[in-house]
């Protein structure tokens, strides 16, 4: 599993949470491919960060999923805009970090093999078990 952490993009939260939710559990050229022509400013970044993170554990697009992208408020740019009779109003422009974390995917040739190991194990135990009560049972 690799990571990349984009910091400080001036972007709200809020905007940018809609576009990672989009791509959690997404096949990482997927991702990058639909982010590609989605017209928001959160998914120019968040396909860099997802290109990043797949560069970062040295994987290829095509073998890795999107495992999640997680989008945490930065810090706020406060600026103030004069308004009418000498007053003042607060303009906040808010920041993000993006974080993407992407896993290597495991085949299904790879799983069924995990699946009938553990199967053997869990026979092998159960006959062990179940030998040992026919033989004390002949015993008595």
């Amino acid at each position: 599993m690799s990571k990349a952490l984009i910091k400080f993009i001036r972007l709200s939260p809020t905007k940018a949470r809609l576009i990672a939710r989009e791509v959690q559990g997404m096949n990482a050229e997927l991702a990058m491919a639909s982010l590609k022509f989605m017209p928001n400013k959160g998914a120019k970044y968040i396909a860099n960060a997802i290109s990043s993170a797949v560069a970062n554990g040295g994987f290829e697009a095509n073998e890795v999923i999107v495992k999640s992208c997680r989008v945490d408020a930065g810090a706020v740019l406060k600026r103030f805009r004069p308004r009418a009779r000498g007053s003042a109003s607060r303009i906040r422009k808010p920041t993000s970090h993006i974080l993407v974390e992407v896993a290597k995917v495991e085949t299904k040739i790879e799983e069924k093999a995990a699946k009938k190991a553990s199967e053997k194990k869990a026979t092998a135990t159960a006959k062990k078990t179940s030998t040992k009560k026919v033989t004390a049972k002949k015993e008595s």
